[in-house]
């Protein structure tokens, strides 16, 4: 008797224990079913909603980490080496490097001059997916504009946005992926401080390269203001460097005074610019103020570097904040400033008068 009912007791906690088994695997199967084929159960309701609450904190704090780890890839093309352009480029990354510090990282290349290196780096660019462009230039932004319509891209050492891009109805903006920095200085202000140093000018020659668009806008520009004045002048223009030598000695054999604005071919041949004029005795009045310390006398000059800078501040508003660049209007230098070259004023005998800071 006694056997029996320890028999039955033994029965009764093993069906007890496998019905307590049996329970917890049945709870636990319904909730793993419930999360993976949506069923609609009060308890997989609960745990699916936790789960979902779960996973979207996750990604969230995922993209949280992502935004601030993200590092900025920026390719920089410029057309050729010289002061100017060199402290555009310089202005520009210092800004930026300032304001991401190791979050930011530079693609820069130099195109030596040749508009065909220029398309070769923005279309590599574009294919490596860079972050922005920094096209320092015309020719690098003509590049950078032909490359891409995606990508953000700023000019900063062009002139004049509408010839560079041929915009006929220009309103300060470009509209589509592209804004920057403009480097034109007042041409009316340069072509009065020419007749300022040279009141006796009997023909002005006007020297660019017949390669750089925004070299034959100024030009007509100054020509303008030559006109304006009562002056006479000419232009004389180089396809290359391989032709500055030749024009150059064309140009000083006709005219009294030489003007030469901001282009890029110009600027990396100075040397051999001054080789010419300064033992011919022809003073050169140039548009910005590293031509002007490689062979000019006087310039109406911008800071490449601070505008270098704000197109830097630009890149960090479309990149950080979001910025719409098609809606940015493109900037010019706040300030200009007139300077002389001392060795060149010197050796031509000029006194420049008053008001000019040496460079």
């Amino acid at each position: 008797m006694k056997t029996r009912k320890i028999l039955a007791a033994i029965a009764a906690a093993a069906m007890a224990v496998t019905a307590t088994a049996c329970a917890s695997s049945d709870t636990s199967s319904n909730s793993g079913s419930s999360a993976a084929d949506g069923n609609t159960g009060s308890t997989a309701e609960v745990s699916s909603d936790a789960a979902s609450s779960d996973a979207a904190g996750e990604e969230s704090s995922e993209a949280a980490a992502t935004d601030s780890d993200k590092v900025y890839t920026i390719g920089i093309c410029q057309l050729v080496q010289h002061d100017a352009l060199d402290a555009a480029t310089k202005g520009f990354m210092d800004v930026l490097t300032e304001k991401l510090g190791n979050k930011v990282e530079f693609d820069k290349q130099n195109a030596n001059g040749e508009a065909t290196n220029c398309t070769t780096i923005c279309t590599g660019f574009a294919a490596s997916g860079v972050d922005l462009i920094l096209a320092n230039a015309t020719g690098a932004l003509q590049a950078a504009s032909a490359a891409t319509a995606t990508i953000p891209i700023l000019g900063t050492s062009v002139t004049d946005y509408a010839t560079a891009l041929s915009i006929d109805d220009w309103t300060g903006t470009t509209g589509k992926n592209i804004s920057g920095t403009s480097d034109l200085a007042p041409i009316d202000e340069q072509a009065a401080m020419l007749v300022e140093m040279f009141p006796d000018v009997k023909q002005v020659g006007i020297l660019y390269c017949s390669a750089e668009a925004n070299s034959k806008y100024q030009a007509v520009k100054f020509g303008e203001a030559m006109t304006a004045a009562g002056v006479a002048f000419k232009e004389y223009s180089a396809a290359d460097t391989n032709e500055i030598s030749t024009v150059v000695t064309t140009a000083i054999s006709e005219c009294d005074v030489l003007y030469i604005p901001t282009d890029n071919t110009m600027a990396s041949s100075t040397e051999t610019i001054k080789n010419i004029v300064v033992p011919a005795g022809i003073p050169v009045i140039a548009g910005e103020e590293g031509i002007c310390a490689g062979c000019g006398v006087a310039t109406l000059s911008i800071s490449y570097e601070d505008l270098g800078r704000t197109t830097g501040e630009m890149a960090y508003e479309i990149l950080v904040n979001g910025a719409d660049i098609s809606t940015m209007e493109v900037k010019f230098a706040p300030n200009v400033t007139k300077k002389y070259n001392a060795e060149i004023c010197t050796e031509l005998g000029i006194t420049p008068p008053e008001g000019y800071e040496a460079i």
